[in-house]
């Protein structure tokens, strides 16, 4: 058995610490050069802890989606998808900027940085939609 002690912030520091600055960032394995997301402290593909972390190119197709439809007077139906990064990695996020269920599987999607009750998120639109705001 292996133990590994890691120290210092958690792999998340730096998407985080990314988003706090409005870019969208993923890791990248050094030593297998698989694309991660969510942050790791091991590559999921060969195990190395060797990642580093890089500005994700924000392209991404819907996968999946589906919408939360909401009680009257409590908010605003919404989407949920999950997006494949022209990277390698899929993620849940939301795709706005369209109506919720307009979002449809194979739909070319682009990312930016914005907020969900005040935390800040990648969030998704279509790649068609004005770019101000886009993963810089």
């Amino acid at each position: 058995m292996v133990h590994t002690r890691f120290h210092g912030p958690g792999p998340d520091a730096a998407f985080e610490a990314g988003l706090a600055e409005g870019a969208f960032r993923i890791q990248r394995c050094a030593s297998c050069g698989v694309h991660v997301h969510y942050p790791r402290a091991l590559c999921p593909d060969c195990g190395s802890a060797e990642l580093d972390t890089v500005r994700a190119s924000g392209e991404g197709t819907v996968h999946a989606t589906s919408v939360v439809r909401v009680r009257p007077g409590h908010g605003e139906d919404y989407n949920i998808a999950l997006v494949d990064l022209a990277e390698g990695p899929r993620m849940m996020t939301r795709v706005v900027d369209i109506a919720p269920d307009a979002v449809r599987i194979g739909d070319a999607v682009t990312a930016f940085v914005g907020e969900i009750e005040g935390d800040r998120v990648v969030l998704f639109r279509p790649a068609t939609a004005p770019a101000s705001g886009d993963v810089r």
